[in-house]
């Protein structure tokens, strides 16, 4: 059943007038029916889908003129959209900041600086699009759910998590170098696209960074990017990378040896049971090695099986600048990556960001830019949710509530007309979409 804007839940209409000074009077009002759609909608999430889950008087055309061509730019509605998590989650930085100096041990000299570590979390996504001919931005980009290369748009996407909660960052559509001759556009490679987000990236005061990013993603290029902004990175390593360790029979000491040929080398004894954090019943086993991988900067080498007799091809190796941190910190931020992943599923399967029909590249990434600023009310609303119920709340769960609360105010609409006398007929007519 369309749903009537009026029947808007009261933090859901001011979380939606915070954009209203960046768009015109025509374009704020399918602003909101696209906002609304995707937070309250179950039925789908293309245009259609948004013309028939919110009731008013509006055409697909207006609607795709909306995305494609209308006079408005996606960035400030990022900047905005950050300046707001900013600003709510400044109390509880400070917070987090008490609560470190009270457990600091009072000694002789200067006191260490307290941060709060956020960590900034990058990777790509391909979203298939086989039967997309005229769109723009399409290409052929590796799916690791088929393990193959399909047609389609690959989103580089950086993710932002302080203190559990989350922010996406301004999306990123990569385009391969064919596809950018063809268009007319300079290319830019993924590193290229990541090495943008973390030199553009200003983070909350009183805050570490630290980034995180896969193999694909463990150039010297970004890890240099990182470290100018004073930031600590972790990245994921491929096994035919290699490693710097003693060797007394080396005229300089020591050799370079590949992390597979390593890990094979490695005694029994010399890996570690861990708790992984994201499951501390989950028992993994861990070797850290303090040295240098080639073409990159020292660092600490992590490397993780899940069983101690693994073979060499299910271990996984990470490298991280943080030359301080021991064991435990460094499975935290190891395990922190896999933010990234539930975010690209959440997506997907809550805001349909893979269900465009858009033709331009620019009603592309206004799509996702919506869907960005859906998930950040989704997110708010599961923190309050978490606060209130002390417990862990997915964003579906979020998702399904606000639905609920919206619901109710839609039955409470219908039943407040009817006791006014307005017969069936008219409540259909101001619910037709």
């Amino acid at each position: 059943m369309p749903h009537p804007i009026v029947c808007l839940d009261a933090r859901f209409r001011q979380y939606l007038e915070h954009w209203q000074t960046l768009f015109s009077r025509p374009q704020f009002q399918h602003f909101v029916t696209v906002l609304l759609a995707l937070v309250v909608g179950s039925q789908g999430f293309t245009l259609l889908h948004f013309k028939r889950a919110v009731a008013g008087s509006k055409s697909l055309a207006s609607l795709s003129r909306f995305f494609a061509q209308a006079p408005w730019d996606q960035t400030p509605l990022h900047a905005l959209a950050w300046s707001r998590f900013v600003a709510q989650m400044q109390p509880w930085v400070h917070q987090d900041l008490s609560h470190q100096r009270t457990l600091q041990p009072v000694g002789r000299g200067r006191p260490r600086k307290l941060f709060v570590i956020g960590y900034l979390i990058g990777d790509d996504s391909t979203i298939g699009k086989p039967k997309g001919v005229k769109m723009q931005g399409l290409g052929r980009h590796h799916d690791s759910k088929q393990n193959q290369r399909v047609k389609g748009h690959s989103l580089v996407q950086g993710l932002y998590v302080l203190l559990g909660q989350h922010f996406p960052l301004e999306p990123r559509l990569y385009r391969q170098q064919a596809t950018c001759v063809q268009e007319g556009i300079p290319f830019q490679s993924k590193i290229a696209l990541m090495i943008e987000i973390i030199k553009q990236f200003e983070p909350p005061q009183n805050t570490l960074t630290h980034v995180l990013l896969g193999s694909w993603y463990s150039a010297k290029a970004i890890w240099k990017a990182a470290r100018d902004r004073g930031f600590l990175i972790t990245t994921a390593l491929r096994s035919n990378r290699s490693v710097r360790i003693p060797d007394a029979t080396s005229p300089q000491g020591w050799r370079w040896q590949r992390l597979c040929a390593y890990d094979e080398s490695l005694p029994d004894v010399a890996f570690v049971p861990c708790a992984w954090p994201r499951n501390p019943e989950h028992r993994v086993w861990v070797h850290v090695l303090n040295s240098s991988v080639k073409s990159l900067y020292r660092c600490q080498l992590i490397i993780i099986r899940q069983h101690l007799d693994d073979p060499v091809s299910r271990a996984r190796f990470w490298a991280s600048s943080d030359l301080q941190a021991d064991v435990e910190q460094l499975l935290t931020s190891i395990s922190r990556r896999w933010d990234i992943e539930v975010f690209f599923e959440d997506v997907k399967e809550l805001l349909g960001i893979d269900h465009y029909q858009l033709m331009s590249a620019q009603g592309l990434q206004r799509y996702w830019s919506l869907c960005w600023i859906a998930f950040s009310f989704l997110e708010e609303h599961r923190g309050s949710l978490q606060t209130q119920r002390q417990r862990h709340v997915t964003l579906g769960e979020a998702k399904r509530d606000l639905q609920h609360i919206h619901h109710r105010l839609l039955v409470a609409w219908i039943t407040d007309h009817a006791r006014q006398g307005t017969t069936s007929d008219q409540i259909a007519d101001l619910l037709a979409a």
